[in-house]
This record gives structure tokens, sequence and C-alpha cells, in this order.
């Protein structure tokens, strides 16, 4: 038979609940200031393990006061055991949760500090996150006094309807393992589908991959689809990319004073415009007899792909203006159109019936051909 409860009894454990409430607040002092030492070191894993730790430690303080009030108070056996399992449950709920978070955030800080690996990618911290969290579940029910075997169970039975329910999700889950495991996309990457989108990858989650256009807009692209389509990376096996600039000039240009002015021009932009790449070797090449023009391509280096549109719009500029004050010309088009007209029909000046009149501009083209087309319509009602 248990003893009567006493004031005694309550002045004990209202002293231990106060010892560990006491005890915790300063435990979360301390991390806090160990918080502050963990920010100025190298390795980010110390900041996750402390800020982790700065719920649990004054948790599991202030549920140490608690059993110990516990103990103190004249108990039944029944209600004292079933306070101890509760305060145990609930300690391991809360040590499972820090486990995931400081597991988590170890996983995510290896992934960012490791080129090749899943950079912000979540999927593999999301895996992790659950797995954690479903063993501190079985240990918690096991703590219970619920036997586990059951549930083991009837997963494993219900495993194979699960999996037939949720088919294209686990697909998708595993077309991103394996194009993260292969190493062929990363977020960070620029990329180019054969279907048209581009942008950058940002994160390569469990269902899908988020890819961030030049204009700002989010495209989500299911996992399968990304793993099944041909895609170009244009950051990798390198960032660093040449593009290449079309231009023309006329066919009484010197071509060594073209060539020598136009390297100039690419190293001023190599070296001036952000996002160049400064080492590199100017490079002309002329290919084409064109129409008007002799063509040649120049070949650019870019630090990554946006940085194209900014490196293009200055190299043309300053090479237009270059050569302007070289003398050197790019011809515009131009056409010879000749319109053969009908014999005994339409003169025109300078020319005879029958004859083909060569004419300049397109836009001279046009009334002949109405007015041949006119006259076709109109002669058959003219005759006899």
């Amino acid at each position: 038979m248990n003893r009567a409860l006493t004031v005694h009894d309550l002045i004990v454990a209202g002293i231990a609940v106060f010892a560990g409430v006491a005890a915790g607040l300063l435990l979360r002092a301390l991390l806090r200031w160990l918080g502050r030492h963990a920010l100025r070191t190298r390795w980010s894993g110390d900041d996750v393990i402390v800020d982790a730790l700065r719920a649990l430690v004054p948790c599991a303080a202030i549920a140490g006061g608690l059993a110990a009030a516990a103990t103190a108070l004249p108990l039944t056996p029944q209600v004292g055991r079933n306070v101890h399992v509760t305060l145990i449950a609930l300690l391991i709920l809360a040590s499972t949760v820090t486990a995931a978070r400081i597991v988590a955030g170890l996983v995510r800080g290896l992934a960012q500090s490791r080129q090749g690996v899943a950079g912000s990618a979540t999927i593999f911290v999301n895996i992790t996150r659950v797995v954690v969290l479903a063993i501190g579940f079985l240990v918690m029910l096991q703590t219970l006094g619920i036997s586990i075997a059951p549930l083991l169970t009837a997963l494993g039975v219900g495993g194979l309807a699960v999996a037939l329910a949720l088919q294209d999700t686990l697909a998708n889950l595993f077309a991103g393992v394996h194009i993260l495991a292969s190493k062929t996309v990363q977020p960070g990457d620029y990329i180019r589908l054969s279907s048209g989108e581009e942008g950058y990858v940002v994160d390569i989650n469990w269902r899908n991959t988020v890819v961030r256009q030049l204009s700002n807009n989010l495209v989500i692209i299911p996992n399968t689809q990304l793993s099944g389509t041909n895609m170009t990376n244009y950051s990798r096996p390198e960032q660093e990319l040449s593009i290449m600039v079309q231009v023309g000039v006329s066919y009484d240009s010197d071509l060594e004073h073209v060539e020598r002015v136009t390297i100039e021009v690419v190293e001023d932009v190599m070296t001036d415009i952000t996002g160049a790449v400064p080492d590199h070797e100017a490079a002309v090449r002329f290919h084409t007899f064109g129409d008007s023009r002799i063509g040649f391509t120049v070949i650019l280096g870019v630090g990554e792909f946006s940085d194209q549109y900014r490196i293009k719009h200055e190299f043309i500029k300053r090479l237009h203006q270059r050569y302007r004050a070289e003398g050197i010309r790019v011809p515009a088009p131009a056409r010879t159109v000749t319109v053969k007209r009908p014999d005994g029909e339409g003169a025109g000046a300078g020319t005879g019936a029958g004859e083909d009149a060569p004419v300049n501009e397109l836009s001279g083209l046009i009334p002949h051909q109405s007015t041949v087309k006119e006259r076709n319509e109109v002669a058959p009602h003219e005759r006899p």
C-alpha cells in the first residue's frame, strides 16, 4: 500500500522540476554560445550539430527533472511505470527528430561542399530524414510495449500494393537518384532539353527537377522525362564554353587587315567585359565566298552560358565602331531581279518587247507582276 502524499514530497518534486528547467535554460545558453563559436569555423557540420542539440538538450534536462519528481512522489507502481515509459518515449521522439536534423544537415553540407555531388538537391536529404525518422518511430513503439513485428509484416505484404499504386512516383524517385548518381546533371548546371526547355537546374527532388529560365520563370520537369530525353548540359565537363559570331566583309577588303583588327577587338572584349575569359586565345576563321561578302567566324570565350549575350552585345558594338574607323566595309545583301515581259506587250522605258527588263529594287517587281496577271485575266474576254 502506498504512503500518503506529504508536503515534503511536493517540495522535493518541485525542486526536481525546477532543477530540470534551470538546467535546460543553462544548457540552452551554453549551446547558443557554442553556436557563435561554431560559425567561425570552416566546417559547417558543427553549426548543424549545435543548432539541432539546442532543442534536444533542454528537453532532455526537463524530462530528467520530471522523472526525478515522479520518483519522489508516492505513485503506484503502475502509474510510475507509465510515467517513466511516457517520458522515455517523448525523449526518444525528440532524439529521433534531432538525429534526423543532424544527419540531413550533414548530408546537405557534404553535398554542397563537393562538386559533382547533389549540391542543393533535396532528394538525398529527404531520403535520409525519412529513414532516420522511421527507425526512431519503430524504437519508440517498441519502448511503449507495442510489438512492431505485425507492423513490419503488414508493411511487407502491403508493399506490393503500395508500389503498384505509386508506380509513377517511385519511377520519378529512382530516376532522380539515377540522375544524381550518374552525375550527368547537378543543381547549378545550365541544360537544354530536346523539347526546347532550358535554364539553370535549381533543385532535383524526389518527384521532379526544377529549372529556372533566364526570364526567371520556373519549369517543373518530371525526373522520368529528364532521364529519358536528349539533353545538352552547357556546364559539363567544364563551365567555360566557346561561342561563335558570324561576320562578313566586302570582297575588296584586305583580309590580313580585317583579321588583325578583329583579333584586337576580341582581346579588348575578353579583357574588359565581365564574364569573358581573359586568357582566351582570339580566333578568326574565314570560310565562305558569299553572294556579296566573304564570311568568317569569330570565336569568343565566355565564363558560363548566360554571359554570352552580354559579350556578343559588346563585341558587335565595338567591332562595328572599329570597322567604321578602319574603313572596312560590311556590305548589305543585294539582289538583281529580272522580269520577263510577254512578247508585244508592255514595252517599258528603255526596254523593247520580248526583252528582259532588269529591276534593281524588289519593289519594282510587284507592278509588273500585277500588270501581267491583270492582262492574262482580261485578255480572254477581249478575244473574238
